[in-house]
């Protein structure tokens, strides 16, 4: 889009807002903490904020079931919370995504309550103990709910408090891009579009066909392939509505957990970028990350702008993933491949899942399917600003929502940021060269090696990059390239000069400008 080009340049970084910065000492973090931190993003390097959700909401979901969509919840502050944030934001440089959350509401909402509405909802006559089909909730269980007060069921692709809104009902298409409107006027530079796949299903409400792939122990979710609940050809059509909304000038990026080809179908409905996570489920390896790089690099349409993640709130950390001394390389890898990175809070800062005890568990996938890893609160935790207890995230005597990982002293901001070796100094000096190197931002992507642990590609023409997947040395040929090394993930290669074979030392990354 021809007014987002700050997204083509530019690094979005995630703020779980419950998670940031706890501003007014109830062990939550809120908007006011986020206002507070913005310098920390500025001088970091990003371009964008994205905020989860802080809308009025009981809370089932987090944010995620939404009681009121133009409403701050009292959690987070106020609107005019918001407004000062938005503010500072611009004042500073940083553009503001906002979650938007189309596919449902919370059952508290107003909408679900109004007996005269109920068409806003994906209601289905029939009998207690039958529902419509098989389709099943992505947190475990069925996707029905019988009401015994309408003597009918709703669908819910999520928890039974989150129902489903019928977007085929022109009113309720009207009442959710209005919503849109209404953060535009309050500030928000572009949207992420939330469980975007979601948001229109089958009208025939046929069964989804069984999964050949799944075993017991799996996702209850896999065990079917959602043909008729998911990725409807529809949607494309919502996505042409959201981006009239907003106008050309604002980003629109949205949620899907698809195949790259089906991925390719959004661009020309209007988002800027369908979001690309396949990072966060490929094996750690060179030869595998590579394959996928070039995949979605063959497949993007002329003119397409690729995007690339290696975490969020609802996937386990990289550094978890991959191992704490392959952060520094996936570092690397995220900020030098052609396409608008996304951050996680707290990746830069090489945070891990962190272990919750049972009785501190908050998360309602873990608590439906409990045992299967599927939890999100270990990726949630607060953000560790300074070795203090608490970390520095909420006042010291205060318990904060989530506890704190156990090595949070060590990987705290204050203890990192006057490090030169630290990963937060990496990510810094990362984000610098690539804001100062066209060829990092903008230049094209040519894949070089992708064999032996090492990946290797060009960029622009003007620099190699390469990364050793493995702990131990790896050799790879370089043929006629030559060049300086202007940054290494551990350091140690920094300024040396490299022709004929480049020589990575285990758990390494170097760029290096050729000559």
């Amino acid at each position: 889009m021809t007014g987002t080009g700050w997204l083509r340049r530019g690094a979005i970084y995630q703020v779980y807002p419950r998670s940031f910065q706890d501003a007014d000492g109830d062990g939550i973090g809120d908007l006011e903490g986020v206002r507070l931190r913005l310098r920390y993003l500025r001088v970091l390097g990003i371009d964008a904020v994205w905020l989860s959700p802080f809308y009025r909401s009981p809370m089932a979901d987090f944010g995620y079931d939404v009681a009121d969509h133009v409403a701050v919840d009292p959690i987070f502050g106020n609107l005019t919370d918001f407004d000062a944030l938005s503010d500072d934001a611009q004042r500073v440089g940083l553009k503001l995504i906002l979650d938007y959350i189309p596919n449902h509401t919370s059952i508290e909402h107003p909408w679900f309550r109004d007996p005269d509405k109920r068409d806003w909802y994906l209601w289905h006559e029939g009998e207690p103990g039958t529902p419509p089909n098989n389709w099943v909730s992505n947190f475990g269980g069925p996707a029905w709910t019988w009401d015994d007060a309408r003597g009918a069921w709703y669908y819910h692709a999520y928890l039974p408090e989150q129902p489903d809104l019928n977007w085929r009902n022109p009113e309720v298409r009207a009442a959710m891009l209005d919503v849109l409107r209404f953060w535009c006027e309050h500030g928000a530079d572009g949207f992420r579009v939330d469980a975007l796949r979601q948001s229109i299903k089958d009208d025939r409400w046929r069964d989804n066909p069984p999964n050949p792939d799944w075993r017991e122990g799996d996702d209850p979710y896999a065990r079917l392939i959602p043909a008729h609940s998911t990725d409807q050809h529809e949607v494309l059509e919502l996505v042409a509505l959201m981006r009239a909304a907003i106008g050309p000038d604002r980003a629109l990026i949205g949620e899907l957990y698809l195949p790259i080809e089906r991925l390719m179908r959004y661009y020309g409905a209007g988002l800027d970028l369908p979001t690309n996570f396949h990072l966060i489920s490929t094996p750690w390896d060179a030869a595998a990350v590579g394959e996928h790089v070039a995949a979605y690099e063959d497949a993007l349409p002329d003119g397409a702008w690729p995007n690339y993640a290696l975490g969020n709130h609802d996937r386990s950390r990289v550094a978890s993933r991959a191992g704490p001394a392959q952060a520094r390389v996936a570092a690397v890898l995220l900020l030098t491949l052609r396409g608008t990175p996304t951050l996680y809070y707290g990746d830069e800062l090489g945070l891990r899942d962190a272990p919750i005890p049972p009785d501190r568990v908050q998360d309602p996938w873990e608590r439906r399917v409990p045992g299967q890893g599927l939890g999100r609160d270990p990726v949630r935790t607060p953000m560790p600003w300074s070795a203090e207890p608490n970390g520095g995230f909420c006042p010291p005597d205060v318990e904060p929502w989530l506890p704190l990982g156990p090595d949070h002293e060590r990987l705290s901001v204050a203890s990192q940021q006057g490090d030169p070796g630290s990963l937060l100094t990496l990510y810094r000096r990362l984000l610098a060269l690539r804001r100062a190197e066209h060829a990092l931002a903008l230049g094209y992507w040519r894949g070089l090696h992708a064999d032996g642990g090492v990946l290797a590609y060009v960029r622009g023409g003007r620099f190699l990059v390469a990364l050793n997947f493995t702990a131990e040395q790896q050799r790879v040929a370089l043929g006629e390239l030559a060049g300086d090394v202007v940054l290494s993930a551990r350091g140690d290669a920094d300024g040396g000069h490299v022709a004929r074979e480049l020589r990575l030392a285990g758990d390494d990354a170097v760029v290096v400008r050729l000559s």
